[in-house]
Parts: structure tokens; sequence; C-alpha cells
């Protein structure tokens, strides 16, 4: 072999084992937030623990890719799509590692909430945390294969999180209304709706990134977006 079938050969490698970090980083962020989603929907102490404990393991490998990106960038000085991939993969990072702390946060409110019996049925909830665990399991998948379909998959599919907020946000605020007894328990369950919320809009920043990192051009379009809970009117039940 060649110094330069070498270079490239190590160069190729070095990129796999990043894609690598990436995922794996991926993986850890996934199964956080279900021990998160599982803390909450099951009253399940033992999962909000998980949740929280994984948080800074999330933040290491965060720290551990973010040296690698650097080390790349200074060694081998790459150009053209390679360079947009490194770069993209900063990006993409940062959001799974915001996705780690909205979960732990989840998670830390569940703990919390235990104290308190359930004002409503928490369907509505339970169905939201499916649908952002679907879109996190979806990007994850898109980073590994560098999938541009299934990032457009994940990017168009954020409304449906936004409009299932938004009846969760009426809904908590009318109960808060209608008996001042749930107003403490509704309003964590609000902040743990809005993080739920807010991992499926880092899904989405990392649907934008796949997608630029893969074409070199942003997204085209407006973002998808329905979360209009601050204009919401509730009016009080008669």
């Amino acid at each position: 072999m060649t110094d330069a079938e070498h270079i490239v050969k190590r160069y190729d490698e070095e990129l796999a084992r990043l894609r690598g970090l990436m995922t794996d980083m991926g993986g850890m962020v996934e199964s956080q937030v279900a021990a998160a989603c599982d803390a909450i929907l099951l009253r399940d102490g033992d999962a909000a623990a998980r949740a929280v404990e994984l948080d800074p393991r999330v933040d290491a490998m965060e720290h551990e890719a973010e040296q690698f990106v650097i080390r790349m960038l200074a060694l081998r000085q790459p150009m053209a799509q390679d360079l947009r991939q490194i770069v993209a993969s900063l990006k993409m990072t940062g959001d799974l590692e915001r996705i780690g702390d909205y979960a732990a946060n989840v998670a830390k409110r569940s703990i919390v909430l235990k104290e308190f019996p359930a004002p409503y049925s928490l369907t509505g909830l339970a169905h939201m945390a499916r649908l952002v665990q679907d879109q996190l399991k979806l990007i994850i998948d898109a980073i590994g294969e560098n999938d541009m379909d299934k990032a457009l998959q994940v990017w168009r599919g954020d409304t449906q999180i936004d409009e299932i907020y938004n009846a969760l946000f009426r809904e908590l605020i009318t109960y808060m209304m209608e008996d001042a007894r749930n107003i403490t328990a509704c309003t964590h369950l609000l902040f743990i709706a809005k993080n739920l919320e807010r991992i499926g809009d880092h899904a989405t920043n990392i649907a934008e990134t796949v997608y630029y990192a893969i074409t070199g051009a942003p997204l085209s379009d407006a973002r998808p977006k329905g979360d209009t809970s601050a204009y919401a009117v509730v009016r009080r039940h008669d």
C-alpha cells in the first residue's frame, strides 16, 4: 500500500469512527428519553434515576466527539462534502446533548409528580411521548445511515408533535382554572410536555443538518411548525 493509499484509508477510518461516536451518543440519548418517558407515564422512580444518571455520560460523549472533530480538522484539512459532514457532526452532537438535558428535566419533574395524584388521564402525554421517541429513533438511524429521506421524514413529522402539545397546553390550563388544587401537578406536566416538544424540535434541527451535510444546501421550505401555545386563548367552561 502506498503512503497516499494509507492516508486515504486512515481518513476513511476516522470518518467511520466519528459516525460511530455520533450513533453511540444517539443510542444513549434514545435510552435516556425512553427512561424519562417511563418515569412520567409509569411513575417509575428507578427509570427516573436512570435518565438522570445518563446525563453526565451523554455530556462526556459530546466532549469526546468535539475533541475528535477538532483533531480531524487540524490534521486532515477536509474539503467539500467531508468538511460539511465533519462540521455538521458538531451541530448534531450539540442537539443530542440538549435532548439529553430535556430528558433529564422530564425525569426530575416525574419524581416530584409522584407526590401528587394525577389530575387527569395521561393518554395525550403518552401519545406525544411515543411520537417523540419515534422521531428520535428515526433521526438517529438517519445519522448512522446518512439517509436524507429519513431526515426529511423527521422534518415533516414535527408538526404532529406540536399539535398534541397545543392540545395538552389548553387542557392543562383549563384544569388549573377549574380547580386550584390542580395547579402544582399541572404546572409540572406543562413543563414536561414542553420538554418533550423541545426534544422534537432538536430532532428536527438534526434533520436539517443531515440534509445540509448530504446536499450542501439548506432546506428551502419554511420549517413546519404547529406550536401556537404562546397565543392560546383558554375559555373557562360554564
